[in-house]
């Protein structure tokens, strides 16, 4: 497992001085359970600390970059930014799943591709940065990984939300979604999805819930509406 958390080392560009923050920022709660470890030794300590310096350099990003924002949309923008589908996203980007120390039953049900796993796995790793490399070293991993392609992140997990505005300023008919199938047992299921615009699919999506699945199918169709322009 070391020679896995040193290759994560070299993805995210920072080297541990004090190498057991990166395993403990990798090690869910099922992994302690099974292993018989004390519960404070998993990575949601980590998480806790890593939520409260991302929710910092982000309101700090965010005022910087929006000085005329005002206080209500900044909090509503800060909260899509550092929600769990967006920080999902960004683990993705890191294949952060595959670095985790899960249990065996975790591991079975898909532990790894779950956004809810893998964002708190992402905060962790940035309390985990902060605690070893301090608030410049945090701050940096954060603009590198979570506050880069923000447009097309947004544009992915509220796909959904967008597809609609932009049929409806274009006076087309309404969005509808169709579940073409599902497959695989009961605790690890994949949706398949089709999003019709009136009678015509525009895109497909898959995913492990049927709203992932149509956020998926949504951004698609906007990628298509976009190129028929």
């Amino acid at each position: 497992m070391t020679d896995k958390l040193r290759e994560l080392e070299k993805k995210i560009g920072y080297e541990f001085r004090d190498f057991s923050l990166l395993k403990r920022a990798m090690m869910h709660s099922s992994y302690t359970n099974e292993k018989h470890l004390p519960k404070y030794e998993c990575n949601e300590r980590l998480e806790f600390l890593g939520d409260a310096v991302l929710e910092l350099v982000s309101s700090e990003f965010l005022f910087r970059e929006s000085p005329t924002m005002p206080e209500g949309e900044l909090t509503k923008t800060r909260a899509s930014m550092v929600c769990e589908p967006s920080l999902a996203l960004c683990a993705r980007d890191l294949d952060l799943g595959s670095y985790l120390l899960l249990g065996k039953g975790e591991e079975a049900t898909g532990g790894r591709e779950r956004d809810s796993v893998t964002s708190d796995a992402m905060e962790a790793l940035i309390g985990a940065v902060y605690l070893d490399g301090g608030f410049t070293n945090a701050k940096e991993f954060i603009h590198r990984y979570v506050l880069t392609d923000l447009e097309d992140k947004k544009l992915f997990y509220d796909s959904k939300t967008i597809l609609q505005e932009m049929v409806q300023a274009e006076k087309r008919a309404g969005v509808t979604y169709r579940l073409l199938k599902e497959e695989g047992p009961g605790h690890n299921k994949s949706f398949y999805v089709q999003v019709l615009i009136g009678e015509e699919p525009y895109g497909d999506g898959k995913g492990r819930t049927k709203k992932a699945a149509e956020q998926q199918a949504a951004y698609r169709a906007i990628l298509k509406l976009r190129n028929q322009k």
